[in-house]
């Protein structure tokens, strides 16, 4: 179909100009696909680029751009596609499609504001993050990276029985807490049941419906949760009203040894309290996929024998990855095709 035709929005564009802002791992044949057939124009921007020269040619090359593909390296590359930056975009450009669930790297506000709609790739991380999740959950229960450690370090036989790591603590008969029931959240407590749990609380901003609920017990207040909850899983997504949610108050309403894992976004927690706890034994252990100012980590958490910690890895599958380079695709060509991303992030809902 002759792009003239295809492009309802753009219809006196011959070739639309798509940014792309690298690095691509395992779709580069999908966009050399959709450039080929769909008739559009690809430019790929790589790690060599700055803010200084990608604001110089939105005003210049790139002045008549349609669309952003936002890599998931952006915010190394050219930043944080904050205010100050969005006003520096054209007039022409009304998609952004980000690599990612979460989208904090990205102010809505200014976006709507210009007309412009970001999508992002829900649901297509859920499962390779709920692993992640509970691969932490358990290494923090049974201590097995302090294990791991004791067996590197030669403590075995030395230190008698499993290296002198203390015994941990079985899912049986605990509590779990799940602090946000969306996608992930869901994901976690199925794959959760099978460890045999006693109970499984969750806490939202508002209740689930019975079907989804399936038998957890709905929390109307985070304290409520964390007051019961002998492990707790985070899975919100960062916004004015989850950063530092898991604050030093809310930590000291929590149960003496209580288990936090975290494969949500850093900031959910106040980091510099968690280290207090951690030390002081009242977090018995944390489990961390994400942290406050990554990929700096905060060298007293790394510290503590008592964490866990991947670097975000929580996505960082062969499978999700190449869904989600894919997923950004469909929602530029969706958005060309028919004037509407398909995965438009819920702040835009209704305003476009």
């Amino acid at each position: 179909m002759h792009p003239q035709k295809k492009y309802i929005v753009f219809k006196n564009m011959t070739r639309p100009l798509i940014l792309h802002t690298d690095p691509i791992r395992f779709a580069a044949e999908d966009w050399l696909k959709f450039e080929k057939e769909v008739g559009v124009q690809v430019v790929h921007i790589n790690s060599d680029y700055s803010r200084e020269q990608f604001i110089e040619d939105l005003h210049g090359k790139y002045s008549q751009c349609v669309a952003i593909a936002r890599g998931y390296l952006t915010g190394r590359v050219v930043g944080r596609f904050d205010a100050e930056l969005i006003a520096h975009f054209p007039p022409s450009l009304k998609y952004i499609a980000h690599q990612g669930a979460g989208y904090d790297q990205c102010d809505v506000d200014p976006l709507i504001a210009k007309g412009i709609q970001l999508a992002h790739c829900p649901g297509v991380v859920n499962a390779s993050t709920a692993d992640t999740n509970i691969y932490l959950m358990l290494a923090a229960m049974r201590n097995f990276a302090r294990g791991s450690q004791a067996l590197k370090r030669g403590l075995w036989p030395v230190k008698g029985n499993s290296a002198g790591v203390d015994a941990g603590i079985n899912p049986k008969g605990k509590v779990l807490g799940i602090v946000g029931m969306g996608g992930i959240g869901l994901a976690v407590r199925d794959r959760a049941r099978a460890f045999g749990f006693e109970k499984i609380v969750y806490y939202n901003r508002t209740q689930v419906s019975a079907q989804l609920e399936d038998g957890c017990e709905y929390c109307n207040t985070l304290e409520k949760l964390v007051s019961q909850s002998d492990v707790i899983s985070l899975n919100v997504p960062l916004n004015w009203s989850t950063y530092h949610l898991i604050s030093n108050e809310i930590i000291e309403k929590m149960r003496d040894g209580v288990i936090i894992i975290n494969t949500a976004r850093g900031q959910v927690i106040d980091e510099n309290a968690l280290v207090r706890h951690l030390k002081s034994g009242k977090v018995g252990a944390a489990g961390l996929d994400v942290f406050e100012s990554e990929p700096n980590v905060n060298p007293e958490l790394l510290k503590c024998d008592n964490v866990t910690a991947t670097p975000h890895m929580g996505t960082n599958a062969e499978q999700t990855v190449h869904e989600m380079e894919a997923q950004v695709i469909s929602n530029i060509q969706l958005g060309l095709e028919s004037g509407q991303v398909k995965n438009l992030v819920p702040e835009q809902h209704g305003h476009f």
